[in-house]
C-alpha cells in the first residue's frame, strides 16, 4: 500500500488518499457525473464474511455519514461505519494489481485479494 501506515487515522473518520480521490474523480468524469459522492459500504459475502462496496452516487442517503476528503465526498451508511471507522482507502496501480485498497484497522482477517474481511 502506498499510504504511510505511520500516520494515525482518527477512529471517527475514513481517510481517502490523494491517489484514490484522483481515481474516483476520473471514474465520475467518465460516467458523466457533475456532482457526486463515493458511497463506501459493506455487505455480507466474500471468503472472509464481509465485502467492501464502492459506488459513485449522485447524493447521500438520509442515514449516511458524510466525510469530505481530498475533494471527494464520501458517504458511509451508519450501519457500515462501525466496520469502516479509521479505514484508509487508497489506490494501487503497481505490478501486483490495480484497484482500490482498504487499510482497515477493524479487520482481524482478510482474504488474499483484499476485497473481503472479518471483524
Amino acid at each position: 500500500m502506498t499510504y504511510s501506515t505511520q500516520k494515525k487515522i482518527p477512529a471517527n473518520t475514513i481517510h481517502i488518499t490523494d491517489k484514490a480521490a484522483s481515481k474516483v474523480k476520473e471514474f465520475a468524469k467518465n460516467e458523466g457525473k457533475g456532482a457526486f459522492g463515493l458511497r463506501v459500504a459493506v455487505k455480507g459475502g466474500g471468503c472472509s464474511g464481509l465485502q467492501y462496496v464502492l459506488e459513485i452516487v449522485d447524493k447521500a442517503d438520509e442515514t449516511d455519514k458524510i466525510i469530505d476528503g481530498n475533494g471527494v465526498r464520501v458517504y458511509v451508511p451508519k450501519k457500515a461505519f462501525v466496520f469502516l471507522a479509521g479505514t484508509v482507502l487508497d489506490f494501487s496501480d503497481g505490478l501486483n494489481g490495480k484497484g482500490f485498497e482498504f487499510q482497515n484497522p477493524n479487520a482481524n482477517r482478510t482474504c488474499g485479494c483484499g476485497t473481503s474481511f472479518a471483524v
